[in-house]
Parts: C-alpha cells; sequence; structure tokens
C-alpha cells in the first residue's frame, strides 16, 4: 500500500489575497514549529484564533525559556498598539493634548529626547514605540530569539512603564477611541494581566480600571 504523501501548508499571505482570506491557513501545533521564531508564530496564531481568550494567550507551553517568552510578548504588544496609535492621530492632536497626561496627577516626561522634557501626548506615544522598538531589535540586548541573558530580560520592565502610558492617556482622555479598540482586542487588559503575572510593573502605576469581572491576583505567578 503506498503511503500518501502529506500536502505541505503554505502559511502565508500571498500577493493579491483579499482581506478576508487573510491568515486563514491550518493551524499548527506549536510542537510542530521548528523555526528561530516559534514563539512569536504560536503567540500570533492563538491571538488570530480569538483576541479575547487573554488566559490562552498568555498560557506558557511546557519547557519554553520565560525570558523569551516575556519578551515576545512585549514585542507583540508594541505591534499591536501600532494600531491603538494609529487611532488616536485623528483625535489626538498637540494643540489640545500638549502633554502626556493620565488623569490630573500624572504627567510623563518623554525619554527620547537627550534630557527628559514633556512632549505632545502624541508625539510620546511615537517616541514612545520608536524607542521600544529600538531596544527589542537591538543586537546588544536581544541577539537570539530563543535564549535571553537575565540582564536583557530585566529591562523589559522599562519598557512594560512606558507603553503602558499609552493606554492609561487613551483611556483618560480618549475614551470612545479606547473602548472601541480594546473591545476588538483586550489589549491593554491582556497587558495589564501580562505584566502582574511576571512582576514586570507595580500595581500602584496600574491605573485604567480593570472590567468588573476581572481582578489581579495579590500575588505575581511568575
Amino acid at each position: 500500500m503506498e503511503m500518501t504523501e502529506k500536502v505541505k501548508i503554505i502559511r502565508r499571505n500571498r500577493p493579491g489575497i483579499k482581506s478576508k482570506h487573510f491568515f486563514k491557513w491550518e493551524e499548527e501545533p506549536f510542537e510542530e514549529m521548528d523555526s528561530t521564531l516559534a514563539i512569536q508564530q504560536y503567540i500570533q496564531q492563538i491571538i488570530r484564533k480569538d483576541p479575547l481568550n487573554i488566559d490562552c494567550i498568555l498560557s506558557m507551553p511546557e519547557n519554553q525559556d520565560e525570558g523569551v517568552w516575556k519578551y515576545e510578548h512585549l514585542r507583540q504588544f508594541c505591534m499591536e498598539l501600532d494600531g491603538l496609535a494609529v487611532r488616536l492621530q485623528s483625535q489626538c492632536f498637540p494643540n489640545t493634548c500638549n502633554q502626556m497626561t493620565a488623569t490630573e496627577q500624572w504627567i510623563f516626561l518623554c525619554a527620547a529626547h537627550k534630557t527628559p522634557k514633556e512632549c505632545p501626548a502624541i508625539d510620546y506615544t511615537r517616541h514612545t514605540l520608536d524607542g521600544a522598538a529600538c531596544l527589542l531589535n537591538s543586537n546588544k540586548y536581544f541577539p537570539s530569539r530563543v535564549s535571553i541573558k537575565e540582564s536583557s530580560v530585566l529591562k523589559l520592565g522599562s519598557v512594560c512603564r512606558r507603553v503602558y502610558r499609552i493606554f492609561s492617556h487613551a483611556y483618560f482622555h480618549h475614551r470612545r477611541v479606547f473602548n472601541e479598540f480594546e473591545s476588538e482586542t483586550a489589549l491593554c487588559l491582556r497587558f495589564t494581566l501580562f505584566v502582574t503575572k511576571y512582576n514586570l510593573m507595580s500595581k500602584e502605576n496600574l491605573i485604567v480600571p480593570l472590567p468588573d469581572n476581572e481582578s489581579i491576583s495579590n500575588e505575581s505567578e511568575a
């Protein structure tokens, strides 16, 4: 009896494909993902399947490097935050939001300058995402996607604190944009549960209220 040859699935959006067919290929089990980008591929696959299933998205497969898991999630957060930044451009203008604020108690200085200083909120957003991309793509700190030094993992906390301010500004000053984006992606909720799980931010700095049916545990699971 002849064995049927396994059909190779091309997981790629081909040129000219319609948007409704984007990423509509068959899912691949994590155990069969053998590239150096397997963790990124796996995270993106489960997000596409259901972006609101946060427990599944944040559940690390067994025997994985926790540093790589944190790193790849933070890269993914920054890529998805680009979508919120684009929406904010239609509402957040330098003449109306001339500071990066969140409530009257929080004014943030932009670290993209030689000396940190105030920036219009939309510029702060762009500068922060650009700075995060530069750090996370740095060959000096992150030369590998399969193993990361602890000294480099420690840098993730500062990135988390800065990018979270984009959520807080959107929530307190552009609530409609925030709510529309959050209803589609649950990105702020996912980010909040992520940084809490791995103790990457102080709870006192997590100022965007969680939905009524969500809570942050008192102890980190890291």
